[in-house]
């Protein structure tokens, strides 16, 4: 079982997205994805999102918790994923990042992305602005099965 953190920077109505091309053996090669990590011991969701999103951005955030999503796979196992969202941040946007590509993204255009397709579910929850909520996405391989949602 993994616990991560996923951040979606917001600004002029647009996200802060990193395209996952750099890595080998991703498990998100390919895929526009939030900013994120694992977490490192001793380490709560909002240390672990702000120490994550420092490392591959530069920036520094005021991170707001969104919800807790239950990633369930055939092929990567359990995965608590902390949702957050920031509006607030300081800083210089680095020019390279060792995960990806950093790109300002039009909100509307994420879900025409490669992007993972229960995505597409918080993130139009993220654009409506539901209060804290818990998403069960259970998924063989990339294609998604099932979720669930509660608020």
């Amino acid at each position: 079982m993994i616990n991560t953190t996923l951040c979606y920077i917001e600004k002029d109505g647009k996200y802060l997205m990193i395209h996952r091309v750099k890595k080998q053996n991703d498990m998100n090669k390919d895929k526009w994805i939030g900013i994120g990590g694992k977490f490192e011991p001793g380490e709560s969701p909002f240390d672990c999102v702000r120490r994550e999103v420092s490392e591959e951005t530069g920036l520094t955030i005021t991170p707001i918790y969104k919800g807790v999503i239950t990633f369930v796979s055939n092929e990567f196992g359990t995965e608590y994923l902390h949702l957050f969202k920031a509006v607030e941040f300081s800083g210089i946007l680095k020019v390279d990042c060792d995960e990806g590509v950093l790109e300002w993204l039009d909100k509307d255009i994420l879900p025409t992305l490669d992007i993972w397709e229960g995505d597409k579910i918080f993130l139009e929850l993220l654009d409506k602005d539901v209060p804290f909520f818990s998403l069960k996405l259970c998924y063989e391989y990339d294609k998604l099965i099932s979720h669930t949602l509660e608020y």
